[in-house]
């Protein structure tokens, strides 16, 4: 696993702006505050790429053929373990 590490920066935040992400976060502290508003940030536009790409990409699955697939390989490992199989 990657490990994560943290950088020490200095922002310059306009006053109204940092106290409108610390009242909206409800985080106590400004780092807090701006972690919080950069996850929301990057989560919004991760969504916004991957909605971007509706009807660009055709996929091919036929998911309730594979759900039945599964279902069939969930009951015979239970007959297995049930001794029937």
């Amino acid at each position: 696993m990657k490990k994560a590490y943290a950088i020490r920066t200095t922002l310059i935040i306009p006053d109204d702006l940092m106290q409108k992400v610390s009242r909206l976060s409800g985080e106590p502290s400004k780092t807090r505050a701006v972690v919080a508003a950069m996850e929301t940030y990057v989560k919004l536009k991760s969504r916004e790429d991957l909605l971007a790409l509706r009807g660009k990409i055709h996929l091919d699955y036929d998911w309730e053929r594979r759900e039945e697939e599964e279902l069939s390989l969930q009951r015979q490992r239970e007959a297995l373990l049930e001794g029937r199989g």
